[in-house]
Formats: structure tokens, C-alpha cells, sequence
């Protein structure tokens, strides 16, 4: 697993994470708030789940979740504490989740994203998201949820997003060069 730069280790969450993470989830999200039970049962389904949290000086400060049913994978959560937003922990979260996808096979990655989190929205659209529905008055407040699809590149494609959906090479010129 990674570390940034200034420390941020990412690491598979564990059953002594969830009061931490449960914490965090009232903090970030106190209309949709997952309950307790719900991370107890994820983290339970170790065929199809995968959580991870991003950890700085001890103290969890995001986390992410992915399930994963061939050959479709969805981001179940993911969430970075605002005093860390802006460091790449959110972009580092959902790099390992699209690598655990593509490592079971996934042809896409699908989640929900708020209507009205525009940050959030960008972080997905520079992973080479696209948004393909809306479910109307999805979130206990009443916000659309933009459903939002990222097709993986086949097997021996790049993994890196950004160059999954870059230009192929000109094949009338050496190696792509003009």
C-alpha cells in the first residue's frame, strides 16, 4: 500500500477502524450517514469488498469502499476529512479501488455522486468517469444522485485512467510521431 509524501499511509480498513470511520460518517455525511452495521457487513464480504482508510499520524482521515460483482464494480463510499482535502488522498482512494476492480475483472466501475458536490464530480470526470443516469431525489434530503460510469480498459490496456482514454498512436507515422 502507498504513502504520500507527507505521510498519508493507505491500508486496508479493519473491524478496530469502524468506530473511527463510523465517526467520520455522521461528521461528512449526517443526511445519508451509513449506520454502524452497515461497515460490519462490508467488511464481512471479503469475496466482493474491499474498504481502505487513509491514515495521517494515527488518525483516519478518509476511506473508501468498492464491491466488486463481475463484471460490474461500485464504489460504495469514499470520503476525505476537509482539513486533508486537496492533498490526493480522495484521487489515491479511488486509484486503488479502479486497480481492485480491474484485479477481479470488473468492465466498469460504476457509483453515485451527489448532485450539488461539484468537487467530487471533477475528482471522478478527470478519472475519465462519464455521467450516464440521474436518480431523481436519491439522498434522504431530496439531492439527485448523478450515476457515473468509468468503462476499464481491456486486459493489457494502460491502467493508468488518464491514458486508458488518450488518443491512439497514428499508424501512418513512426511510433506516433508526426
Amino acid at each position: 500500500m502507498p504513502t504520500s509524501a507527507d505521510g498519508v499511509v493507505f491500508r486496508d480498513m479493519t473491524l478496530e477502524d469502524v468506530p473511527a470511520v463510523d465517526a467520520l460518517e455522521q461528521r461528512l455525511f449526517p443526511a445519508d450517514a451509513w449506520p454502524l452495521h452497515m461497515f460490519l457487513s462490508e467488511l464481512s464480504q471479503h469475496e466482493t469488498r474491499r474498504y481502505l482508510v487513509a491514515e495521517s499520524g494515527g488518525d483516519i482521515v478518509g476511506y473508501a469502499g468498492l464491491m466488486c460483482i463481475e463484471p460490474i464494480a461500485d464504489v460504495q463510499t469514499i470520503a476525505v476529512v476537509p482539513e486533508f482535502e486537496g492533498r490526493g488522498i480522495g484521487s489515491t482512494l479511488l486509484t486503488l479501488l479502479i486497480e481492485e476492480a480491474r484485479h477481479h475483472g470488473a468492465a466498469d466501475v460504476l457509483l453515485e455522486v451527489r448532485a450539488d458536490n461539484p468537487r467530487a464530480q471533477q475528482l471522478y470526470v478527470r478519472f475519465g468517469f462519464e455521467q450516464i443516469h440521474v436518480r431523481r431525489g436519491y439522498y434522504r434530503d431530496g439531492v439527485d444522485a448523478l450515476i457515473m460510469r468509468l468503462q476499464l480498459a481491456p486486459e493489457g490496456a494502460p491502467a493508468d485512467p488518464a491514458l486508458a482514454h488518450a488518443p491512439a498512436p497514428d499508424p501512418t507515422t513512426e511510433a506516433g510521431q508526426p
